[in-house]
């Protein structure tokens, strides 16, 4: 595999975000990183000029991407759609995923934790995407009355015998599973899931905080998509928000696309807890793909103007059509999120709850998974395990040509083509799309597969524009 040095204007590691960083990769690890001159090193040196090399994105909450999606009818379908959207969102920034399910049937989620299994597995590694590290059950242990847009006919009680197949069939690959604290059988899964080293969410529930910090001391460690599709917060019924918020234990994940939540919680969430924010997409098939109805597992969606509803009832929201570069550039330009704060949210923080030490991070030993941004945040590289699979404008074509079946440059400084610029097609698009959907329709509800209102001032006024 092949070696070299990163020279680049920022780098943003374990300390913080220094000028003039660089990063020696060796065997698709990260050897060494610093700041100014890289050492001489027999490896040639390519200088990024005006970027910043960050760690690579890790989504823990993704159904799809690129026109596919996890539940599919085959396992065979299933694993090639997960290596699709593994590729699609390798090219906005994220070098691992956990491929997240619906609520579906049992034999469904059969067929989608074998097929995710098949690709988190694979001796070939990730290919030219996102490394797949397993997947997420999204349901069927949830509330219906907080099912959002999860196919109600596949909702069930929570079954430790359920549970145990399916870590059977995933061989081990399950790695997170979303439930609602206050079902019967709840606890006991939560106790057998943790047990077998799978991280334990709440989630569309309607659990009260008493319910919810019952289910923490239990073993879940994880709140998804926090605000939706959960009981809001009130000054006399703090409900599950207040407990995650209040609890060092849990992780809180945040969908930060102008929709599902108002950009004053992002922020607010990033000060009262910014070691435990996780910025997620809740992605579906649709994103990246034309307006239009597409699926979202057993239900019919429609996406117009970057919202994804049920295309029979437009007031639920139905997953995102989010990216994570446009995600921490919202975080970051919108919420106000300090950088470093939504860099680690979308890196760090989820690998250390997912217990993957040698990822979300850019320091000695971790995996040479790693991000290139401009000034606007815009996505302009993407290296998995040190190996490039998104490069739109060449900066990275010097890395490229060390892995083709020829003689190995001499070592020196390689200027990678056009060194110093920014693309222009890239430059400002993430913030633009990011922002572009902040307003949301009056009245209704937002789901992210199950919110309870759209942001607005009380009485349904939309908000003023930000």
């Amino acid at each position: 595999m092949s070696s070299y040095v990163l020279s680049a204007a920022r780098l943003a590691g374990r300390g913080g975000i220094i000028d003039d960083g660089y990063v020696v990769v060796e065997g698709g690890r990260v050897a060494a990183t610093g700041q100014g001159r890289p050492p001489a090193l027999d490896l040639p040196v390519v200088d990024l000029g005006q970027v910043m090399l960050a760690a690579g994105y890790i989504d823990v909450h993704v159904h799809g991407g690129g026109g596919y999606e996890v539940n599919c009818a085959t396992r065979d379908e299933v694993e090639t759609s997960v290596r699709r959207m593994a590729e699609f969102h390798a090219t906005h920034g994220t070098t691992a995923l956990v491929a997240t399910t619906v609520s579906d049937s049992p034999e469904a989620l059969r067929t989608a934790v074998e097929g995710v299994a098949a690709v988190a597995l694979s001796p070939d590694g990730p290919g030219t995407g996102a490394r797949v590290l397993g997947s997420h059950l999204e349901g069927p242990w949830i509330s219906r009355s907080r099912a959002g847009a999860q196919y109600p006919g596949a909702l069930r009680p929570p079954s430790v015998e359920e549970l145990t197949d399916l870590l059977a069939l995933s061989r081990g690959t399950v790695r997170i599973v979303t439930l609602a604290p206050e079902l019967d059988g709840a606890t006991e899964l939560i106790r057998a899931a943790t047990a077998a080293g799978v991280v334990v969410s709440i989630g569309h529930t309607d659990a009260d905080s008493d319910e919810a910090g019952a289910a923490f001391r239990a073993g879940a460690s994880h709140a998804t998509h926090l605000f939706n599709a959960m009981a809001p917060i009130h000054h006399r019924r703090p409900g599950p928000v207040a407990a995650a918020l209040g609890d060092s234990r849990v992780y809180l994940e945040i969908i930060a696309d102008g929709i599902h939540i108002h950009p004053t919680l992002i922020s607010l969430v990033a000060t009262v807890a910014p070691d435990r924010l996780v910025l997620v997409t809740d992605a579906i098939g649709a994103t990246g793909t034309s307006p239009g109805l597409h699926r979202l597992g057993p239900l019919e969606v429609l996406v117009e103007d970057g919202r994804a509803v049920l295309a029979e009832h437009h007031e639920t929201v139905a997953g995102s059509v989010l990216t994570m570069d446009r995600a921490v550039a919202l975080a970051v330009h919108v919420a106000g999120v300090p950088l470093e704060v939504a860099l680690r949210a979308a890196s760090l923080h989820p690998a250390t709850q997912l217990g993957e030490t040698t990822r979300g991070h850019l320091a000695e030993g971790a995996d040479a998974d790693i991000v290139l941004l401009d000034d606007e945040l815009a996505v302009v590289g993407t290296l998995v395990g040190g190996r490039v699979v998104h490069d739109p404008a060449g900066l990275l074509h010097a890395v490229s040509s060390l892995s083709r079946p020829r003689s190995a440059p001499a070592a020196g400084t390689v200027p990678a083509q056009a060194t110093g610029t920014v693309p222009a097609q890239a430059t400002g698009s993430v913030l633009a799309q990011a922002t572009g959907s902040v307003l949301a329709p009056a009245g209704g509800s937002v789901a992210g597969n199950g919110d309870d209102s759209l942001p607005g001032e009380p009485g349904g006024r939309p908000l003023a524009p930000l």
